[in-house]
């Protein structure tokens, strides 16, 4: 996706009245590293739209703005979430490293939890998680002390649901539990999903449970 340069005058409409976070790539025309870093600010602007906005600005053109700021090098990205900045990295810095200072400003949805905050819930025993895939799948691998209730029988089985504790719902990757997790809220039954599902939670390095 194309990141769209800003001048000064636009920076109060275009960052700090956002109610999206907004990285903001502070460039130079005759800078290498900023050239260098551009696909990968599109790519992420990409991966991000509609959850965080994404706009340059040329420290030669914008010279005030970028000296209020104390942009003494390009690139620069500073963050700016609610209004003001909250992060900054300088130079040529991997997009995954990127993506981490935006994530936790990211809007989350409703019910959502990270595979570490469930973690921690579990760990205070204050959750339970349930995977909600087939049995065979549970049976390969599972969170450890999960309860097996496929997708499709949980909405017949909500008082066993809730006999376990607090439940929180996982999938694969995330999508069907934050679905059902959607639904269960509509009609009035609160029940969180782990963002990213068991991939998110692998991809955390969290312990894992072998067989049933």
């Amino acid at each position: 996706m194309p990141v769209p340069t800003i001048t000064e005058a636009q920076f109060e409409t275009e960052v700090m009245a956002s109610e999206l976070p907004v990285l903001v790539d502070f460039m130079a025309d005759w800078c290498q590293p900023c050239k260098q870093m551009a696909p990968e600010i599109e790519a992420l602007a990409t991966e991000l739209e509609g959850k965080a906005k994404f706009v340059k600005v040329d420290i030669d053109a914008s010279q005030p703005l970028a000296q209020m700021l104390r942009v003494q090098s390009v690139p620069t990205y500073v963050l700016f979430a609610g209004g003001r900045p909250v992060a900054a990295e300088r130079g040529v810095v991997p997009r995954a490293r990127l993506r981490e200072i935006i994530d936790p400003f990211l809007p989350r949805a409703q019910g959502a939890l990270k595979a570490v905050e469930l973690a921690q819930l579990l760990k205070e025993r204050q959750a339970v998680a349930i995977d909600t895939r087939d049995a065979g799948s549970f049976g390969r691998a599972h969170i450890p002390a999960a309860v097996n209730m496929p997708l499709d029988e949980i909405e017949g089985r909500l008082a066993e649901l809730h006999m376990h504790g607090q439940p929180v719902l996982y999938c694969r990757t995330g999508a069907l539990s934050q679905e059902l997790s959607e639904k269960l809220s509509n009609g009035g039954v609160d029940v969180p999903f782990v963002e990213g599902g068991f991939l998110g939670w692998e991809a955390e390095m969290l312990p894992i449970e072998r067989g049933g």
